[in-house]
């Protein structure tokens, strides 16, 4: 169940950093679109999170039968702690450095990113290493797009894809697991 309500935590976040982001340069049309899909995609993993709630999903242990890292453990709590003074200082500090407001989600991504990179070897999960590695790299590029002044295209890259990546991967995941327990 913990599983389950991390990855509706991605989604969300996830459906979020698309609603935000997509916008200009992409038309109307495209951005609606967008926009539609990513509530859908989070809705669809609010259903999956339903049923697994409906189903008596398994009670929260320390650490579960696959062998994962307990959820909230001291160096959870470490890890988000981190997160967060990197995501607001980092940000504080791009604003006295003058750079454009575009590169803030491009900080966002790769910090959250970077929280899910260090976040899997606790939980002994490599999927959402996976993730975070992507959401790193495309943090990473719009922090550069912004650098050098390209920055019409940073809020797609670093908010709208890495919020397709937190739905993609949270739709997956869940699914897989949704699959696997009605199997069993």
């Amino acid at each position: 169940m913990q599983r389950m309500t991390g990855l509706l935590i991605g989604a969300v976040f996830g459906a979020v950093f698309v609603v935000v982001n997509a916008g200009s340069p992409l038309g109307a049309v495209e951005s609606t679109v967008l926009r539609v899909v990513a509530c859908l995609g989070a809705a669809g993993v609010l259903a999956m999170w339903v049923l697994a709630v409906r189903r008596g999903g398994p009670r929260a242990r320390p650490t579960s039968a696959g062998g994962r890292g307990a959820m909230f453990s001291p160096k959870y709590a470490v890890v988000v702690v981190a997160e967060v003074v990197l995501l607001f200082g980092g940000l504080r500090a791009l604003g006295a450095l003058g750079w454009p407001e575009q590169g803030n989600v491009a900080w966002v991504a790769f910090v959250v990113g970077a929280h899910f990179v260090a976040l899997a070897p606790i939980w002994r999960d490599w999927s959402i290493g996976v993730t975070g590695a992507v959401l790193t790299v495309l943090g990473g590029a719009g922090l550069v797009m912004a650098g050098v002044g390209a920055v019409t295209w940073v809020p797609f890259v670093s908010g709208v894809l890495s919020g397709a990546v937190l739905l993609g991967a949270a739709l997956t995941y869940g699914w897989r697991g949704t699959v696997r327990t009605a199997t069993v």
